[in-house]
């Protein structure tokens, strides 16, 4: 479900710089059990920022976590590991806050390696996107 608004590059900017932000915290956390489900929360969190601010940029409004991912999906990016491994992530983080799910310590392992292989090209992709829409 989504809703058409006026795109908002100022939005989608601010999106950027707050996914940044947030990843730039959350790998600095040590892994353990006690901190695991926060580490991939804020991981999973700070992906859907990157589609939630692609769709912003074009004046889309989504009501759910489902079309963010997707639309990161869509991003055109060369990662060290398979992008649609975020979308594991949305799953695990569902599993999570809904189910009381406590993840495995490898679990949050392979939550920050696919961080380290997948934010930045993504964040550097999304961001000529989203500049890029004004210039249209």
């Amino acid at each position: 479900m989504m809703r058409y608004k006026r795109p908002d590059k100022k939005n989608a900017l601010s999106l950027l710089s707050a996914a940044k932000k947030d990843i730039d915290f959350t790998l600095t956390l040590e892994v353990s059990e006690r901190s695991g489900a926060t580490i991939v929360r804020n991981i999973y969190e700070s992906f859907r920022m990157l589609g939630e601010s692609l769709l912003a940029a074009k004046g889309i409004e989504s009501k759910d976590h489902i079309m963010p991912i997707k639309e990161l999906l869509k991003v055109k990016v060369n990662t060290s590991r398979p992008v649609n491994i975020i979308d594991n992530l949305r799953k695990l983080r569902h599993n999570i806050n809904y189910y009381g799910y406590i993840p495995k310590v490898i679990e949050v392992e392979d939550a920050v390696d696919t961080a380290k292989a997948c934010f930045m090209p993504l964040l550097s992709a999304v961001n000529k996107e989203v500049r890029k829409t004004d210039k249209s």
